[in-house]
This record gives C-alpha cells, sequence and structure tokens, in this order.
C-alpha cells in the first residue's frame, strides 16, 4: 500500500514553467515503485504523461510532452518530481501520480487525488 499527495499545481500564463512534488507514503521503501505522471480533463479519459523506473535511470514520455516535461525523482524524500516547461493551454489538466512495483509505465495499482494545472493568458 502506498499513499500519494500532489502539489505544485496553479495558475500560469502560456510559456510559464511549474514543477509538480508527488510525495509518497508507505510501509515499503518508496525505491521499490515504478512512478508516473498523468493528466485528465473533465469530460476525457486519463492521459498518460510520464513514467520513471524505480532508480529513476529510465524515463518515458508521452509524444505531446517530450521535450518540454522531465521526471525525475529522489528516493531519499520519497517524491517524484514532473518539471513542466514552455506550458501551453492545452496542458491545462488535474495532473495525477501513481505508483506501481512493477514497470509497467501505463498502468499503475496506487493514485494520489491529483492537483490543477491551468496555463492561461
Amino acid at each position: 500500500q502506498v499513499t500519494l499527495e500532489e502539489s505544485g499545481g496553479g495558475l500560469v500564463q502560456p510559456g510559464d514553467s511549474l514543477r509538480l512534488s508527488c510525495a509518497a507514503t508507505s510501509g515499503r521503501s518508496f525505491s521499490m515503485f515504478t512512478m508516473g505522471w498523468f493528466r485528465q480533463v473533465p469530460g476525457k479519459e486519463r492521459e498518460f504523461v510520464a513514467a520513471i523506473n524505480w532508480e529513476g535511470d529510465i524515463t518515458y514520455y508521452a509524444d505531446s510532452v517530450k521535450g518540454r516535461f522531465t521526471v525525475s525523482r529522489d528516493n531519499a524524500k520519497d517524491t517524484v518530481y514532473l518539471q513542466m516547461n514552455n506550458l501551453k493551454p492545452e496542458d491545462t489538466a488535474t495532473y495525477y501520480c501513481a505508483a506501481d512495483a512493477r514497470w509497467r509505465p501505463k498502468s499503475y495499482s496506487y493514485w494520489g487525488q491529483g492537483t490543477q494545472v491551468t496555463v492561461s493568458s
């Protein structure tokens, strides 16, 4: 079991940057979980954004964010990050982090509650 809490969302202008954080609480070591980021807009399906493996040396991105977003993790702080640069209005969504013991970049067992990101001028 793992509890995830996202933070760092907010209202920004196009071209701005934002860093999301996701803190994990678990009876197991954080390094035993692979982590992912997803986003969802009301009325649409949840969309995969990025994933990172246990050690943080393998990452995987959706084409829509490749080159603009960077996923990273600090296993000493039980936290995964999503650095978002050059934000666009179409990045507006609720962003969720997720965890799983296996490496399945688009499939996870545990989910956070989400943090809202709004990109608007």
